[in-house]
């Protein structure tokens, strides 16, 4: 009898390690798929086209994720852990200026791995308290690095921070490479000449 009960139990334990491993890669698969779908132009899919992306039904789609909300959520979270090293690592130069330049290279691999994603959830933002306050902060954390790496006395020239500050945001690149439709590298090129202008001044 002990031994039909340990047998019963390891077999329940198999079980729902199995229900658990299908669970995680249902919700690797839907993120997965929103982020699929995003990339490849469907700027505001629905949860159907989702599902029928990943695989899985519309109720496992609400079952891993109450609403397209928390969905956003965990996309922000994976592009996050993509370019979170990119942000953080450290500067090498003494120098100011060869730091910024540095930084102006990093934000253009930043910015166009975050490209669909954020035009996504500008697309989505004023309907989503969360996306509002996510873009919020992205905007203040773009500002904050720049004024980081500037020393004093060129912080105190409002114009010339300001300037930075622009040239470098996320939303002069959205301008250079969709609505001018530079390519990346050229739009590189442009935001690097804009800052090389502004350092020179």
């Amino acid at each position: 009898m002990a031994g039909e009960a340990q047998t019963e139990a390891a077999d329940d334990g198999k079980r729902i390690d199995g229900r658990r491993e299908r669970g995680r890669s249902s919700h690797k698969r839907i993120v997965a798929a929103m982020m699929n779908l995003i990339e490849g132009g469907d700027l505001m899919p629905s949860a159907a086209r989702v599902a029928e992306e990943a695989g899985v039904g519309l109720r496992t789609v609400f079952r891993h994720f109450d609403d397209m909300d928390s969905l956003y959520r965990e996309i922000s979270r994976t592009v996050a852990d993509r370019i979170w090293p990119v942000i953080t690592a450290p500067y090498d130069d003494a120098d100011w200026r060869a730091n910024l330049r540095d930084l102006t290279r990093r934000r253009a691999r930043v910015f166009e791995t975050m490209l669909p994603f954020r035009l996504a959830a500008n697309v989505k933002r004023f309907q989503s308290a969360y996306l509002m306050g996510q873009y919020a902060q992205v905007v203040t954390m773009e500002r904050d690095l720049v004024l980081r790496l500037l020393p004093a006395e060129v912080r105190g020239g409002r114009y010339q921070v300001e300037a930075l500050c622009a040239a470098l945001s996320f939303q002069n690149w959205r301008a250079i490479r969709q609505d001018q439709g530079l390519s990346v590298e050229d739009a590189a090129g442009v935001v690097l000449h804009m800052v090389e202008a502004l350092i020179e001044a």
